[in-house]
């Protein structure tokens, strides 16, 4: 295994305060707006131009030609990351993160080594509290293995590519107390193996990761049957965690958990997020792991019980993906620049510009569990969240889709503080007069003017890897 980034400090903030119910959220910063306003068309044009210009991005292209090939390309990449850092007075770590992946005998013929370029904006108070944006940087044609014909990328996933340089550009001029990680990958097309590099790289840090996002194809409106919609970008989030144990499906049998991985609050939360500029682009969640039959750079994250979601297009045009550069029965075929709509790559921009400011700024997710068994309320016992301020906490019928805050939806019930939860240092349990069999119950942490995605108090609902039982294989 090579690696080349220097781990950074992994100090570990105390909690800070003991949970309580928050007030309403406070009317979003304007700040929100202010960065992704930032968003340039014409510095995503640019940045398209650039690494379009490298011919192909294949992860069996050429390592050390200095002008074409994968090579070329993350040298660039990396280079880029610390121009970008030299503005913000080199607060970003940069460096590849990378392995020789050995043949597979599918589609890595020969060891190769497959490097991602990774920036990483360490938080000042929890800089162990990680948010991922991710996109995949090679590209391919026809061929899988065909390293060596132009293969432009320009949707797949130059989209997502130039979209992180922007983000790194924008969000590095703050101040965060959590860690983002900005990360090219390499070996999507592969066998998504960029993406299990670098989980194993966060894994092996320790690191606790709040939200993964991968963007890959997010630069265009129109599908290859004519279809468009220029309003949306799709979301995708796991159901059941691809983590999970025997005894975990034993206790989601019995007390829920089927609709609520931490992959399918973090869509819940960009919905919600995206509502709240209606004039921005839009979500709409699709509730699988990705696309029927295919996959991407999520699933390595959420295989190690991270939470991780997939960002893309509305809608597909598959002679633009994929494809060798060719005109066929008068159809043009090839994943050009020409093909992208760039007021909705700009949109989906700022998107992702909105929720990793909100993610970066929000505590973790809490740990909360439900007990509801054979009584008339419920029992709602929360974990200390550290730079927490308060909490809130949602509900929803079993079979509705998405939560609404507890004293919104039932202004005359009460959580009452029933205390500290013995033999628990920090939590604390409230008691809710409803009957929980009906129920399932959220809490998200605020820090008052920032709040996390929702953690369900389900089995399996918590921001972090499934304990595996000693000597369990899965």
């Amino acid at each position: 295994m090579i690696k080349c980034l220097a781990p950074f400090s992994l100090a570990l903030a105390a909690f800070a305060t003991t949970p309580v119910l928050a007030e309403d959220r406070a009317e979003k910063p304007d700040q929100d707006d202010v960065l992704a306003e930032q968003v340039s068309e014409q510095n995503l044009r640019d940045y398209m131009d650039k690494i379009v210009s490298f011919g192909t991005r294949h992860t069996l292209s050429s390592q050390t030609d200095p002008k074409r090939g994968v090579g070329a390309a993350v040298n660039w990449a990396l280079e880029e990351f610390k121009r970008i850092g030299a503005d913000c007075d080199d607060c970003l770590e940069v460096g590849s993160v990378q392995e020789i992946i050995p043949a597979d005998g599918r589609r890595i013929p020969e060891p190769t080594l497959v490097r991602n370029a990774v920036a990483v904006q360490v938080g000042t108070e929890r800089p162990d509290e990680v948010i991922i944006v991710q996109g995949h940087y090679d590209s391919r044609v026809t061929d899988p293995l065909n390293g060596k014909d132009d293969a432009p990328g320009a949707n797949d996933d130059g989209s997502g590519s130039v979209m992180i340089l922007e983000a790194a550009r924008i969000l590095s001029q703050q101040k965060y107390p959590s860690t983002i990680i900005y990360a090219l990958l390499t070996g999507e097309e592969q066998g998504l193996y960029g993406a299990q590099i670098l989980a194993r790289w966060v894994e092996e840090e320790g690191l606790t990761v709040k939200a993964v996002l991968n963007n890959d194809m997010i630069g265009n409106s129109c599908g290859s049957d004519g279809y468009c919609d220029a309003k949306h970008v799709r979301v995708f989030s796991e159901g059941l965690r691809a983590d999970s144990t025997e005894r975990l499906r034993a206790q989601q049998r019995r007390f829920g958990g089927e609709n609520d991985s931490p992959g399918r609050n973090i869509s819940r939360w960009l919905d919600e997020l995206a509502a709240d500029n209606p004039d921005g682009m839009q979500v709409r969640q699709i509730w699988r792991t990705d696309r029927m039959g295919r996959g991407g750079d999520q699933i390595p994250f959420l295989d190690k019980g991270y939470p991780a979601v997939r960002i893309t297009v509305a809608v597909e045009d598959y002679e633009h993906q994929h494809q060798d550069l060719r005109v066929e029965n008068g159809i043009k075929y090839g994943d050009t620049i020409d093909e992208l709509d760039f007021d909705y790559l700009t949109r989906a921009a700022q998107l992702n510009v909105r929720a990793l400011h909100n993610l970066a700024m929000a505590p973790m997710p809490p740990k909360v569990t439900a007990d509801a068994a054979v009584r008339v309320d419920t029992s709602l016992k929360i974990q200390p969240v550290s730079g927490a301020l308060g909490t809130n906490i949602y509900m929803r019928r079993t079979d509705e889709s998405n939560w609404t805050k507890l004293d919104t939806l039932r202004p005359t019930i009460e959580a009452k503080l029933a205390g500290p939860v013995e033999g628990d240092e920090g939590s604390v349990e409230y008691i809710v007069d409803v009957r929980g069999d009906d129920w399932l119950f959220g809490v998200s942490a605020c820090n008052g003017d920032y709040c996390s995605p929702i953690s369900s108090a389900v089995p399996g609902g918590a921001f972090e890897p499934v304990a595996q039982p000693e000597g369990d294989s899965e």
